[in-house]
Formats: structure tokens, C-alpha cells, sequence
């Protein structure tokens, strides 16, 4: 145990392929046999009998999202054979860094395309902050733009790395909500790998053929109790960054009715600071339908952060049909902890927001 990482040595008693690229391998640490997860892009897959290293910190810390043990070693074997003609690193200088083919590099099928390419042509571009939006965003874009409609999800490296951790991402693949998707900065596992937020929105567009897009980050997002330590700020970043393409960026809000920290009530602080401070672009800000008390909040919460004035809200009345839809393919909703039962706001704010989306797609203009 080092600095502010902690690795423990144990023993594999069980593995299986939990993902493409993903196993579950439960390890015997000398404490019990405790689950841990393995990347086949990082760690080569370990076996029954197998001695690993594994990283606790997020268990021994007693994290919640994120709290995972990790297999970074298997004993006696060499990293995974690189098998791609890439040479865009990621987790750069780190023991882990690894090798990917980036869109933007002279060996891809698609440098010539994103080396030409400055614009979005005027694709709708939705920024959610919590990963847990996704799923609404894509699924009222699927219901109002139909099977035709291409939706490409676009990852950030503001929460977890690997597209590999999330279920989510695989079930909104398999239920046809979601149909590429492209991994920025130092997320990696996507359709497509892209260098930045730019390059990624462009490769959506061009190299994907997206009709729109869904940013967000992986599960997971940094937070401290202050207004810029959380990396849920980038939303403004990324809303600026599809506007300065072309684009038709469409914030989804980050609401709660039901959050007990009085800085997540309504919209959430975060999101008042991304909108508020962040982003320097006006963007198309989409409130879904409340009740009468929780909409006076809201506007009261977007007035006073001078969100209402800096930006163009549009009322969505269309929102519970995403939610409903994904309840029929079987796909739940959670967000801190939260289902769509007990707290439907944050998941109405990113439908609404697909909605706004889909009715730019199809040439029309939000009225608020």
C-alpha cells in the first residue's frame, strides 16, 4: 500500500464475462472471497487458481458509486497483446495507459472525413450531467424520431473511463435506444475513440452518421461540496463545444424533488453553475412539466442564476413517453440511489430535453 493507492494480493477462485471486454473475478484476499472487475483492454484475463493484484482503495474507502475492487495484475503474465494500429495513448502516463486507434489519426478510416470537417451541421447536441440521463434522453429521441432516427452517445471522461462499465450503455444498445456510441478524452471502449469533446461531436456527426447526439459522462461523477470542484462544470464546456461546431446544443437540467441536501433541491447547484457561469453560448434549455410548486422553483432557481435571461428555456410538454417506453423494454431507472417512482424529475429533465432535440432534428424551433 502506497501513496493513495491500495493493492492487496489474492487468490481467483471464480471467473465470468459479465460484458464484451468485462469479467467479474472473485478474488480470495485472505478476508473471504470478495468480487473485483477485470478490463481485457488493460489486465489479460485471469483464470481459477490465478495469483492478482488488485485494487481495493474504492472498497477500503467505502465509496458507493465507483466502489469496486479492480484485478491490475495477473501474476506471472504480461499486459494484453496490442492488437490495433493506433497510436493515440489513453490514461496517458500511467501504468495503465493503453493504446487506441483515435478517429483523428492518419491510420483511421476516418482521418481524411474529421480532417475536412469543422461543423455539425446544424445536429442537435443534448449535454446531460449524470450518466443515469442518458437512458431518457436517447429513448424520447428513439419515440419521437423513430427507427429511422440514428442516436449516437457520446462519452465523456468525467466519471468512469471504460464504456465497458456501463450496463446501462448495453441495454439501451440492445433495446435499439442507442445505436453508436464514441469515447473522449480518456474514456475509452466506444465504436469510435476520439482525442476531445470537438473531435468526438464531429465523429458523431461524419464518421457515425448521427441525427443527434447524447453527451454525458460514465456512471460516476466527481463532487465536493463546492460550486466548480465537481466535474459535473464540463456540461457548460460541452454545450460551448457543440454550439461553436454548428451544432444545436439542448441543456438537460439536473432536478430533484426528493435529494435531502438542500444544494440538489430543484436544480441542482451544479447545473445552475454550468448554465450560470460555464457555458458562454446561449443554448436551448429544456424544462419538463411540473407540478405548479416545483415549476415556481425551477424558474425561480434559473431567473436568479440568470439562466433565464443568458439562455433560451423552452417548456417540453413531451416527456413520460421516453419513460414509459424504457419501462416496456425493461430497462430501469436509478439515480443516486433514486428510481423514477420515487424521484421522476431528473429523468423527465433529460426526456424533455430529447424531445426539444428531436423537434430540431425534424426543422422545427422549441417555443417556450
Amino acid at each position: 500500500m502506497g501513496g493513495g493507492v491500495h493493492v492487496q494480493e489474492g487468490v481467483v477462485r471464480a471467473t465470468r464475462e459479465v460484458a464484451p471486454g468485462l469479467w467479474r473475478v472473485d478474488v480470495d484476499l485472505g478476508r473471504g472471497v470478495e468480487p473485483a472487475l477485470l478490463y481485457e483492454a488493460l489486465t489479460p484475463v485471469a483464470r481459477t487458481g490465478d495469483r492478482v493484484a488488485v485494487n481495493t482503495t474504492a472498497v477500503d474507502l467505502g465509496l458507493g458509486t465507483g466502489g469496486y475492487h479492480f484485478v491490475v495484475h495477473v501474476c506471472g503474465q504480461g499486459r494484453p497483446a496490442g492488437g490495433n494500429p493506433g497510436h493515440v495513448m489513453k490514461l496517458r502516463y500511467t501504468p495503465m495507459q493503453l493504446r487506441v486507434l483515435a478517429a483523428e489519426e492518419p491510420a483511421s478510416p476516418y482521418h481524411t472525413m474529421l480532417a475536412e470537417a469543422d461543423d455539425l451541421a446544424g445536429m442537435p447536441v443534448v449535454v446531460a450531467e449524470l450518466h443515469s440521463q442518458l437512458a431518457p434522453a436517447a429513448a424520447a429521441l428513439r419515440v419521437a424520431l423513430g427507427p429511422a432516427g440514428r442516436i449516437v452517445y457520446v462519452m465523456t471522461d468525467g466519471g468512469a473511463l471504460p464504456m465497458a462499465v456501463s450496463r446501462l450503455v448495453r441495454d439501451l444498445r440492445a433495446a435499439g435506444f442507442v445505436d453508436a456510441t464514441v469515447t473522449v478524452g480518456h474514456a475509452f471502449g466506444g465504436d469510435v475513440e476520439a482525442v476531445t469533446i470537438f473531435s468526438g461531436l464531429l465523429a458523431a456527426r461524419w464518421a457515425l452518421g448521427a441525427d443527434a447526439a447524447v453527451v454525458a459522462m460514465g456512471p460516476g461523477v466527481v463532487g465536493t461540496g463546492t460550486r466548480f470542484g465537481t466535474t459535473a462544470v464540463e456540461t457548460g464546456q460541452h454545450l460551448d463545444a457543440a454550439g461553436a461546431l454548428g451544432g444545436q446544443a439542448v441543456a438537460a437540467l439536473r432536478l430533484s424533488f426528493r435529494d435531502p441536501r438542500p444544494r440538489h433541491r430543484g436544480v441542482s447547484h451544479h447545473t445552475l453553475t454550468a448554465l450560470g457561469k460555464v457555458a458562454q453560448r446561449p443554448c436551448w434549455v429544456a424544462v419538463p412539466a411540473l407540478p405548479t410548486g416545483e415549476m415556481d422553483l425551477v424558474e425561480a432557481q434559473l431567473t436568479e442564476a440568470g439562466i433565464a435571461y443568458r439562455h433560451r428555456l423552452v417548456r417540453a410538454l413531451r416527456a413520460r413517453e421516453a419513460l414509459d417506453a424504457l419501462a416496456a423494454e425493461g430497462i430501469a431507472l436509478k439515480s443516486m440511489g433514486r428510481t423514477a417512482h420515487e424521484d421522476p424529475a431528473p429523468f423527465l429533465a433529460a426526456a424533455a430535453a430529447g424531445f426539444v432535440a428531436a423537434g430540431l432534428v425534424q426543422g422545427g424551433e422549441p417555443v417556450s
